[in-house]
């Protein structure tokens, strides 16, 4: 977000240049083994294709998979933004928030 915006406030257009650079820079960061910083620009790579889904297409009651997590699966209790409100099956059973991008 090097241009101050927040991602709510950035077009389509810029959201995607935004990700490109977030990846590009977490893959430097793999290659130079920093993993704290490949850990941070994945996530808000991950942030920023949220705001380029809607939100109406992820509903309440629903089970989706998680992106990244094999065999893990998600119930949506409820959405707040680009977050879907819920718990991981076989999980704690804890709410917890997802970017609706971990979402498929």
């Amino acid at each position: 977000m090097e241009n101050g915006k927040k991602y709510s406030e950035m077009s389509d257009f810029e959201l995607k240049e935004e990700i490109a650079q977030l990846k590009e820079k977490a893959r430097k960061a793999e290659q130079l083994g920093i993993v704290n910083e490949f850990a941070v620009m994945e996530r808000k790579a991950v942030m920023a294709e949220a705001y380029l889904l809607n939100p109406a297409d992820f509903k309440s009651g629903e089970i989706y998979a998680v992106k990244g997590a094999p065999g893990t699966y998600f119930k949506v209790d409820y959405m707040k933004g680009v977050f879907a409100w819920g718990y991981r099956l076989n999980g704690s059973g804890e709410e917890e928030a997802l970017p609706i991008s971990l979402l498929k």
